[in-house]
């Protein structure tokens, strides 16, 4: 959601809508559909799926917990991110959302092995992490494009909770990463609007700046930014040959 002083029009992102978020200003909505249900998808899918349940309960932790922690012991000295050079992902399992607004489009996922064990599951994993991401920088660079400027990234929602998905998307787009200090942010949101209604405060904007906080800032780590531009190419490839076998399959 990316906010402006004038409207701003984004093929395949919504609005802009005026006053939506912020009172006085335009809003833009770009989003990618069910990413959550994506991430359950892939690992409860893996055949690898009943020994990961079975290793997290051991150790009271979630699935999620246990699969960062397995990704650092496996990594070695590398960063983790590097563990998907192979391996790449496309995200859309259930069509596109935005900037590519197309319902048709499918999910893809190429590198894949014989192996089936818990490496393999959370390297997958890794991979749709980081495809997640791939697709946030995609929209931010088509809402630039259109004349929108970003430079931090503010993060909310259950998936802001896991610390790989925050840091592959300071990772990936090469920005800051900002967490709220409350961790049920949107209930936050509901209780500004109950403090203007109340009277409490003079605008949306005072509220905002009196009954929110940083709770940490999460930096890229610049130093991988090759790795990952280069991973980021071979995202865009992905949906490149995708609408080139459908276009093949179409024809005569």
């Amino acid at each position: 959601m990316g906010i402006s002083k004038d409207p701003i029009f984004v093929p395949g992102v919504w609005g802009p809508y005026f006053s939506a978020m912020v009172p006085g200003f335009w809003l833009n909505e770009g989003g990618q559909s069910v990413t959550g249900k994506l991430i359950d998808h892939m690992v409860q899918g893996h055949a690898a799926f009943p020994e990961l349940q079975a290793k997290a309960t051991a150790r009271c932790q979630s699935v999620y917990a246990y699969l960062n922690s397995h990704l650092d012991l496996i990594k070695k000295a590398r960063p983790v991110g590097f563990l998907t050079v192979d391996l790449h992902v496309w995200p859309d399992f259930h069509g596109n959302r935005s900037p590519l607004a197309d319902l048709t489009l499918k999910g893809m996922v190429t590198g894949l092995k014989l192996s089936q064990d818990l490496d393999d599951l959370a390297i997958l994993y890794l991979a749709t992490v980081q495809a997640i991401a791939f697709g946030t920088r995609l929209i931010i660079e088509a809402m630039e494009a259109a004349g929108h400027s970003f430079s931090t990234l503010f993060l909310c929602g259950g998936l802001s909770k896991n610390p790989l998905f925050v840091q592959m998307h300071a990772d990936i787009t090469g920005m800051p990463v900002v967490l709220s200090q409350e961790v049920e942010s949107v209930l936050v949101g509901a209780a500004i609007l109950g403090a203007c209604a109340s009277g409490d405060f003079a605008s949306v904007q005072e509220a905002m700046a009196r009954m929110s906080k940083v709770g940490k800032v999460v930096l890229p780590r610049l130093e991988d930014k090759r790795y990952y531009d280069k991973k980021y190419q071979v995202f865009l490839k992905l949906v490149e040959h995708q609408k080139e076998y459908a276009a093949i399959m179409k024809g005569d």
